[in-house]
């Protein structure tokens, strides 16, 4: 093993200390992490610059699912029965270097391997066009580009990437099931792959280590990115005035 990077497993986590914990991360100064978690509430995350006033908020919320808002771009995410990961690391990590396209590159072919190994088949989009496209759609599974994942002839995974501070988080979501607002979303479970939360994860983590010849030592968040996942959680995530800011 060339390095070492700390694995966090959260998993179920409420939307808002999702957000946060991938926010305190970024801001902090520790060792490259894999986080892997799971909502519990159910959540619908927007794209940073995503208008609010585009989602019904009143009937997502009497079925119980928490509007949030995330640091990175791209369409709206309703996360229900699905794997996220999150990785957290300097810029200087080989993984993200040089332009941002082959990080995602780099990223994604981890994915593809793990998604594999779950007994579905995922591969970049290419110059192809997917039949669930819709330009101009708010929703990240219905816009993709040549480098996303697909399954069949659907996006599979959808990732979005925050750099800032000589840092960068890149996050996204590995859908088990798709969800009942959405169910023509690809899936595991539609590809016949597996559909064990704790399976997935465990085969993802093992990937990473493997494919970037490191070693994942399960690790906590520490007291200082407690405190700030805490304080986030708090003063932003929780806060209509973030979530609607736009």
């Amino acid at each position: 093993m060339s390095a070492t990077w700390r694995l966090i497993r959260s998993g179920e986590v409420a939307p808002t200390d999702a957000m946060a914990v991938d926010e305190a991360l970024l801001a902090g100064d520790g060792p490259p992490t894999l986080r892997l978690y799971r909502w519990r509430p159910h959540g619908l995350s927007l794209g940073y610059f995503q208008r609010h006033a585009d989602f019904d908020a009143e009937t997502f919320g009497r079925e119980g699912i928490v509007i949030v808002r995330r640091l990175t771009g791209g369409g709206a995410i309703l996360h229900a029965d699905e794997v996220t990961f999150s990785i957290v690391a300097p810029l200087s990590e080989p993984l993200f270097a040089g332009p941002v396209r082959r990080s995602y590159e780099r990223v994604h072919a981890i994915l593809a391997k793990a998604i594999e190994r779950c007994g579905a088949r995922a591969e970049p989009r290419g110059g192809r066009a997917l039949p669930s496209d819709e330009p101009g759609s708010k929703w990240c599974y219905s816009d993709s580009t040549d480098v996303d994942l697909v399954c069949g002839d659907r996006k599979l995974v959808g990732s979005a990437q925050r750099r800032t501070g000589g840092r960068v988080l890149h996050h996204g979501s590995i859908v088990i099931r798709a969800p009942r607002h959405a169910p023509e979303t690809a899936s595991l479970d539609a590809a016949g792959g597996e559909t064990r939360p704790d399976v997935v994860e465990e085969t993802i983590a093992a990937t990473f280590a493997e494919s970037l010849a490191i070693e994942l030592r399960p690790r906590e968040l520490s007291t200082s990115e407690a405190s700030a996942a805490r304080d986030l959680a708090a003063s932003r995530y929780a806060d209509p005035a973030w979530t609607r800011w736009r």
